[in-house]
């Protein structure tokens, strides 16, 4: 049959499938911020950029996949592409290589880009190709650029891009570096959590240009003033992507913490703290700045980038509570 290829049953159990996760998406309110994403995807075959994935079950994990000779397989193949969940899709030696994001959290992100006609986009994280061609959907293939170091991702990612129609352009690299011959560009999205934000990507990046990568279990949206310049807060929701390989593994997991109440210990905020001042705060400093500052929100927290300094605060730039980030 073919991934590609479904047969009359599936096609319906599909479109109809696609049609459920675009109200689940619209019941959320991930694209209030910007509703022109749902024609996006509405239009978009999720089906296409998974043609298999893997699910945790006892002992490991089950491979589902559109090709295989069992008719019930290939029915929960569909409607787990369509769930509103994210999808592993690449493995090696038991560690998670590459996935298809949770959709309603695509949607919030595209979004939060606040992409205008005519602007063009550099995805760092190709993944499926699934995020490529909602955008290169909204904007045009020639306006999208995505970059992954990879050669077996940008190649899959090409053929599922294909396949669906789209045909953006895809680059086998360093996503720290960019991609300067494509700049500059108007727009970058991150699908994979970072340790700092990478100097290369604002030298590219037109003025007045918007970034949104995870970061430190949260999403942050810079805005670029120059080459050497950007400034931006974290948006309200909690995030959580593979790491952008190539530039060291950020260190999101929760420090030592003997002596903190449990509740904080709990606690997604408290957690987010810890890892975006790690190295700078241990523990029990962190809890008790958290507490004194009323367990603030993530969209209290920041970053700023100006010339080979880059740090994260709270409040505001100037203090008193920075910690550098690289």
């Amino acid at each position: 049959m073919g991934a590609h290829a479904l047969d009359r049953d599936l096609a319906a159990l599909a479109a109809s499938a696609r049609a459920a996760l675009v109200r689940r998406i619209d019941a959320s309110g991930a694209w209030t911020a910007d509703p022109g994403w749902r024609e996006a995807f509405e239009a978009v075959p999720r089906h296409l950029f998974v043609p298999y994935y893997y699910v945790g079950v006892v002992g490991g994990y089950e491979r589902r996949w559109g090709e295989s000779p069992d008719p019930r397989t290939r029915e929960k193949w569909i409607r787990g592409a369509y769930a509103d969940a994210p999808l592993a899709t690449r493995l090696r030696d038991g560690e998670l290589l590459s996935s298809s994001s949770q959709p309603s959290l695509m949607a919030m992100m595209l979004a939060e880009l606040r992409v205008r006609d005519g602007d063009r986009v550099l995805e760092i994280g190709a993944g499926t190709g699934y995020n490529a061609a909602l955008l290169a959907h909204r904007l045009g293939d020639d306006q999208v650029t995505t970059v992954d170091l990879e050669p077996e991702i940008t190649e899959a990612a090409r053929s599922h891009l294909a396949a669906a129609g789209y045909h953006p352009v895809v680059v086998t690299g360093d996503g720290a570096r960019g991609v300067p011959e494509r700049a500059p560009f108007d727009r970058i999205i991150a699908t994979c959590t970072l340790a700092s934000v990478p100097t290369a990507w604002l030298a590219q990046c037109r003025p007045g240009a918007r970034i949104l990568s995870p970061l430190a279990t949260g999403l942050i949206a810079l805005t670029v003033r120059d080459a050497g310049h950007a400034e931006g807060r974290f948006l309200h929701t909690p995030a959580y992507f593979v790491p952008l390989r190539g530039t060291g593994r950020p260190d999101t997991e929760p420090a030592h913490l003997d002596g903190i109440p449990r509740p904080a210990r709990e606690s997604e905020l408290f957690r987010f703290l810890l890892a975006l001042s790690r190295g700078s705060l241990e523990p029990r400093e962190a809890y008790a700045l958290w507490e004194r500052e009323g367990q603030p929100s993530r969209e209290r927290y920041g970053i700023t980038v100006a010339g080979e300094r880059e740090w994260a605060w709270l409040d505001s730039p100037e203090g008193p509570y920075t910690w550098p980030l690289r």
